[in-house]
């Protein structure tokens, strides 16, 4: 078997942290009642579950396109003002079945495009990122980051949320 490159050594840690974000989603849906769970709030103003999840794969489909691959459209960009960063945390709460539907959607997205990339490639800057300076190797750094952070909010709120008894 060759070794991997670096585009394919990043997609299988994307791998890894899915399934620890999968699993903060399943321990949400054996609670009584998940909606609650999803939207409960750590404070005024703070992010609920449904939404830290559902950014994350919200992110996934903005650099899927247009961050990476201007000529594809993001296949949930309909969402992308809720979820993106900088959007306010609406009291429309997404179902777990919604949030794992979206999830896998972004993801297939994000694998396409990062399939298109080769290692050649990551030292370039996308023009959608010229401003940030950010090259394809710094996005794939970045996505990787955003999930593991994003979970851990969405645990520590689940954590949270159970502490109250809620």
């Amino acid at each position: 078997m060759g070794s991997l490159s670096q585009v394919e050594s990043f997609v299988k840690s994307y791998q890894f942290y899915r399934v620890r974000t999968l699993s903060t989603l399943d321990k949400v849906a054996a609670e009584a009642d998940p909606r609650r769970v999803l939207g409960w709030r750590p404070g005024h103003g703070r992010a609920h579950i449904g939404w830290q999840l559902m950014h994350v794969a919200i992110t996934e489909d903005l650099f899927a396109s247009e961050r990476l691959a201007p000529e594809k459209k993001g296949v949930v960009a309909e969402l992308w003002p809720r979820f993106r960063f900088g959007s306010t945390p609406d009291d429309d709460v997404p179902s777990v079945e919604t949030i794992r539907e979206t999830l896998a959607v972004t993801r297939a997205n994000l694998l396409d495009t990062l399939s298109r990339i080769g290692d050649e490639h990551l030292g370039e800057i996308p023009a959608a990122l010229a401003e940030r300076k950010l090259t394809i190797q710094d996005v794939l750094y970045i996505l990787g980051w955003h999930e593991a952070h994003h979970q851990g909010q969405a645990h520590i709120t689940l954590n949270l949320y159970k502490a109250t008894g809620a």
